[in-house]
């Protein structure tokens, strides 16, 4: 990039320095929430896992490495993220790109063996992916460019809203057929809050909701384990050691971490009683060994990433930079708030990891794909290099 000093000359900027800039410009403060969140994840991997991984494989760190692992990878990502200027992620051939990349790999995994009845998982070279968790981050990108070109027709059914509602749609089916209702449902979530950014009345979404209500209905209900799931909220010591066992467990993992908790490591609900306490219930190990403290951190901590990310969405340069923003913030706050409400019994059981801190390497990277675009978007807000 060519910038004119005051004595006239034309200096060269080096491509390194650039993105030194961009990196300096970038928001520190959500930075340093996700890496803390990260290596607090990892701690806690360890802690939830090392008696079931020292049995299963041999090594008490054998969880934690694969974490640790998934992490680099994912800070890798982040640096990815922050580096590519991400207004050419809204481009018609980038998009076009990689939804096609995208629906080939969510058929993909329909050839793989189903593991405890799911096909949602990618397996090369030992490593396992779960190709839904990248393309809620795609499907925001793409939301998000179609919104910031036709915002002004979002009313209109045929130029604004019919074109995105088919494409989030037909990977949403694909989903729910792995099957995974609850990734499918949190996709269409954060289009629905993106659309109603963009200026969607309420009402419209509202209609959308009642129409879909029947298709819910008998997704939840007419399906033998979703059902268990809704009868074991709203009765959670209904059969206490069946359908209820595992919300049984997490309340009282969380219940007996009273004020200052058990102690790190000092857990006894991981001990085989709470079932994979590692993956989705991780929160119910904090609470356990942590105590209150230790949970209300971790709220902090989203609380935090969620104004900085609501406000790099409002200080964004473009309509695209700000939806992007949003949706990424939603991504990963909403998650976190629906896996916490499932551990307090507060919602019906969702199979959704905890950002940053479950077990569970593609919801790892995809988060950290998230904060790198994050922090591309701030470090371009007080972009003001003259040409």
């Amino acid at each position: 990039m060519l910038t004119e000093r005051k004595d006239g000359e034309v200096q060269v900027h080096s491509d390194v320095s650039l993105h030194s800039s961009a990196f300096c410009s970038s928001d520190k403060v959500l930075l340093w929430i996700s890496l803390v969140l990260s290596f607090f994840g990892l701690a806690m991997v360890y802690s939830a896992s090392m008696v079931m991984a020292r049995q299963e494989h041999g090594s008490s760190f054998y969880y934690f490495f694969r974490q640790a692992m998934f992490a680099a990878g994912g800070i890798v990502l982040m640096l990815c993220g922050m580096k590519i200027d991400y207004r050419k992620l809204a481009s018609s051939r980038f998009l076009f790109l990689a939804l096609s990349l995208s629906l080939i790999a969510l058929l993909a995994v329909f050839f793989f063996p189903a593991v405890n009845g799911a096909r949602r998982w990618i397996r090369f070279a030992g490593i396992t992916l779960q190709p839904s968790e990248f393309v809620k981050v795609l499907l925001v990108i793409f939301v998000s460019s179609h919104l910031s070109r036709r915002q002004e027709m979002i009313k209109y059914w045929r130029k604004g809203l019919a074109p995105c509602l088919l494409v989030v749609g037909l990977f949403a089916l694909l989903i729910l057929k792995e099957p995974d209702l609850g990734t499918s449902s949190y996709v269409l979530l954060a289009t629905a809050i993106l659309l109603f950014a963009a200026g969607l009345q309420l009402r419209y979404l509202l209609g959308a909701l009642l129409v879909a209500a029947p298709a819910l209905y008998m997704l939840v209900f007419h399906v033998s384990y979703r059902r268990n799931r809704m009868l074991v909220f709203l009765n959670p010591f209904q059969d206490p050691l069946g359908i209820g066992y595992q919300i049984r467990q997490s309340l009282i993992a969380v219940g007996s971490g009273g004020l200052w908790g058990t102690g790190l490591a000092a857990g006894k609900q991981k001990l085989f009683f709470l079932p994979m306490p590692h993956t989705d219930f991780i929160y119910a190990v904090i609470g356990e060994e942590l105590g209150l403290w230790g949970c209300s951190l971790v709220l902090l901590l989203f609380a935090l990433f969620f104004w900085r990310g609501l406000r790099i969405a409002a200080r964004a340069k473009d309509c695209f930079g700000g939806f992007l923003a949003l949706g990424l913030t939603v991504l990963v706050v909403a998650q976190a708030l629906i896996n916490i409400s499932v551990v307090l019994s507060l919602v019906p059981s969702k199979g959704l990891p905890l950002p940053f801190i479950s077990m569970g390497g593609s919801s790892l990277m995809a988060s950290f794909l998230s904060v790198g675009l994050l922090l591309n978007i701030s470090s371009q807000l007080n972009d003001r290099v003259e040409l």
